[in-house]
C-alpha cells in the first residue's frame, strides 16, 4: 500500500525499514496525476521497493529539507540515505531501471 507522509518522522520510520522510492508531488500537477497510477501499478505488482508520497503543498518543510524545485521528483532512499534522485514523469519500466541501478 502507497504511504502517505507529512513529517521527518513519519519518512524515518519507512525509511528504516527498507528500500523507498519517495514521490514529490502535487494534486493540481498535471504530470504528478499522469504518475500516479504507474506508481499504484507498480505497487500492486508487489513492487519489492516500499513506495511513499509527499504533498509538496501539505508539507511545504519536507519538500525544502529534499531541496525540490520541480515537481514530480522522485528519490531512491536506501538504508535511510537518499541514492539518486529523478525530475519528471516515468514509465513503469523507467522506475524500475531507477530503483535498480
Amino acid at each position: 500500500m502507497i504511504k502517505h507522509v507529512e513529517t521527518r518522522e513519519e519518512l524515518n520510520e519507512l525509511t528504516a525499514k527498507g528500500d523507498v522510492l519517495l514521490d514529490f508531488f502535487a494534486t493540481w500537477c498535471g504530470p504528478c496525476r499522469m504518475l500516479a497510477p504507474v506508481l499504484e501499478e507498480l505497487d500492486a505488482s508487489n513492487f519489492p521497493v516500499q513506495i511513499v508520497k509527499v504533498d509538496t503543498d501539505e508539507a511545504p518543510e519536507l519538500a525544502m529539507e529534499f531541496g525540490v524545485q520541480s515537481i514530480p521528483t522522485l528519490f531512491f532512499i536506501s538504508e535511510g540515505k537518499v541514492v539518486r534522485s529523478t525530475l519528471g514523469y516515468k514509465r513503469k519500466d523507467q522506475i524500475i531501471d531507477f530503483c535498480k541501478k
